[in-house]
């Protein structure tokens, strides 16, 4: 009877092990690279599934055959969807490893422009990006990202190349590759 007692309390603790949720990390910082641009991003757990991303970086575009790169920040609530599914075919989470849906809120402003041309500017802008992707990592510290989103774009009315420029409201395209490393 205590064998069958011990066997029972043992595969107890193996289930309430397993139904443990798994859950984003409290804080996570990297940078990242990709064809258009590079960014310093910290991701802060707000939940279990939830995680808030801090973004600060340079954007870039091509132009009238000019490549040129503008700052950028921006925050992202994101919502893990699939850690548990992961966690039980004991896939990696390390570093939110997983894949999201996020609401991506950019500002792009004025401040400045690194470009060939000396007299280029471009209008303050806002986005709101509705974005599914992925994070998945490539050893201990690297990892890539994929994510695209169809949202708004608000165009502040502004002087843009010395000509008035009219505030306006477009589609936004959040498509993106990006390959990091975390600290």
């Amino acid at each position: 009877m205590k064998k069958l007692a011990f066997t029972l309390f043992l595969c107890g603790i193996t289930l309430i092990a397993k139904a443990q949720d798994a859950s984003v990390e409290k804080s996570v910082f990297g940078i990242q690279t990709g064809l258009l641009g590079i960014w310093a991003h910290h991701e802060a757990r707000l939940s279990n599934k939830f995680a808030l991303r801090s973004e600060i970086g340079l954007d870039s575009g091509i132009h009238n055959d000019d490549f040129f790169m503008v700052p950028g920040v921006s925050l992202e609530p994101k919502f893990y969807y699939n850690l548990n599914k992961r966690v039980t075919k004991s896939k990696d989470i390390t570093g939110n490893s997983g894949s999201f849906l996020s609401l991506k809120t950019s500002y792009h402003p004025d401040w400045f422009i690194i470009s060939k041309s000396d007299n280029y500017n471009v209008s303050n802008q806002i986005s709101i990006v509705p974005t599914w992707g992925m994070r998945r990592n490539i050893g201990k510290h690297f990892n890539y990202e994929l994510g695209i989103g169809i949202g708004w774009l608000h165009e502040f009315a502004d002087t843009v190349n010395n000509y008035k420029y009219e505030a306006s409201n477009e589609t936004a395209i959040n498509l993106h590759t990006r390959i990091g490393y975390r600290f």
